[in-house]
């Protein structure tokens, strides 16, 4: 049996969240199992993973220690921290800005192989102890999509960054590279999309859960065979740009789960390209603590870049990073409001410099922009 009494720190959280981090040496599907199962209770009694947690419950969960301890494989060691520090946008006490590249996975997860970026941020920054805030990343950002990433310092810090995404106060920009040309050039998907995690059980006894879903797009440049766009999102849907452009008909480059795999076969060859072409570029909102407005820019990776240029479509990509260094720039405070606040990386200006290494409803549609 384990027992864990919970800190202040500690307070507010979910049950399985708690555990997450108490029991990191156990896989994460054996505690989901631990809490069906019942094993696990908070003061007597038993819960649920949604579970909140107050100051002073008793966690208990059943079982052999020493057996759920060694539950867990031998984790493979992170890699050397200097590419993530290479990576950091922006750093202050309560959030840093990660520059994440493609295949880094933000999360944990079933079939993960090597270290994710949650490994990464609490190897860069250890918690003080056992049971106080680990950091972690403040929202996803999919596998094979590069790009801007917060990560939460301090438990004030998430909450603040959860609230602001909660509230659609963060706007974020994307890159995408899509098939063919987009009728209008501008405009807006309104498509509901399922809800990515209700359960089988779920869907069987109530129907599936719609939730409405907002991408505005921009065509900055294209040819006959592909279109370069910006993608403002509205809503944070799991895969939502990539889900509202394939239903759309114009599916995002590169993209081996929702894509056109000719059309995939067909730029590879023409082009190069290896990797799915999203890459989110920008990252606007106010700091959760003091309020002061926040602009990061993120250069588009070499690899892309170098597909642009092929397709002839560069110059697109480089005017639109120059507008959003410009908006930081803007956005940067006066020198002397900056005492607590460190910048440590700079990206650059010049284009892939310094990165690092369904169908329709009767609710969808495609509106021309006012």
């Amino acid at each position: 049996m384990i027992e864990f009494t919970i800190s202040a720190d500690s307070a507010g959280q979910r049950l399985d969240k708690a555990l997450r981090r108490l029991l990191p040496e156990v896989p994460l599907s054996h505690l989901y199992k631990l809490l069906r199962t019942r094993r696990v209770r908070v003061n007597g009694a038993r819960a649920w993973g949604e579970t909140i947690l107050a100051e002073g419950d008793r966690v208990v969960v059943r079982g052999d220690r020493t057996a759920l301890l060694a539950a867990r494989p031998i984790a493979p060691r992170p890699p050397p921290l200097d590419d993530f520090r290479a990576a950091i946008l922006y750093e202050d006490e309560h959030l840093l800005a990660f520059d994440k590249p493609a295949g880094l996975a933000v999360h944990p997860g079933s079939g993960l192989v090597g270290a994710t970026l949650v490994d990464l941020a609490r190897a860069y920054l250890p918690p003080a102890a056992a049971g106080e805030f680990a950091p972690s990343p403040a929202h996803r950002l999919d596998r094979d999509t590069s790009g801007i990433v917060l990560v939460a310092k301090t438990r004030r810090g998430m909450v603040g960054l959860a609230h602001a995404f909660e509230e659609g106060a963060v706007e974020k920009r994307y890159l995408a590279l899509v098939k063919g040309r987009l009728v209008p050039a501008t405009g807006s998907i309104e498509l509901p999309l399922a809800e990515h995690q209700q359960t089988r059980r779920s869907r069987e006894a109530l129907g599936v859960r719609f939730q409405p879903a907002v991408t505005r797009y921009r065509t900055l440049a294209a040819v006959p065979l592909a279109s370069l766009l910006t993608c403002r999102i509205e809503t944070g849907r799991t895969h939502q740009i990539r889900r509202h452009l394939a239903a759309s008909g114009h599916p995002v480059a590169g993209d081996r789960r929702y894509g056109d795999f000719p059309f995939n076969r067909q730029l590879k060859a023409e082009t190069g390209l290896a990797r799915m072409f999203l890459h989110a570029a920008a990252l606007r909102l106010s700091h959760p603590m003091t309020g002061r407005p926040l602009a990061f820019a993120s250069p588009l990776p070499g690899a892309l870049a170098a597909v642009l240029e092929r397709l002839g479509l560069a110059s697109s990509a480089g005017e639109l990073h120059r507008e959003h260094e410009k908006e930081r720039e803007a956005d940067r405070p006066e020198e002397d409001d900056r005492v607590t606040a460190e910048v440590v990386s700079e990206t650059r200006l010049r284009l892939g410099q310094g990165g690092p290494r369904l169908g329709r409803n009767r609710g969808s549609r495609i509106r021309h922009a006012r």
